[in-house]
């Protein structure tokens, strides 16, 4: 399963995820103007790699039962 390369693209899409969710906390712990300029654009990236990430993992998911 870690050498199908739709599998690498889910781990990597995750990974996303979780980077810009740290980013989001670490920058809402700290507050400031880092906070105040990108807190809701950090949001939104996190939302829309979400997002891709969910898709990835329902179409490897499909794939990998054969398509039914």
């Amino acid at each position: 399963m870690a050498k199908d390369p739709l599998f690498v693209i889910v781990v990597i899409a995750m990974a996303a995820v979780a980077i810009i969710l740290m980013i989001g906390i670490g920058g809402f712990g700290r507050g400031g103007e880092f906070n105040r300029k990108y807190a809701n654009k950090l949001m939104r990236m996190r939302i829309f790699t979400q997002f891709i990430a969910v898709v990835l993992i329902l179409l490897f998911v499909w794939i990998a039962r054969g398509g039914e």
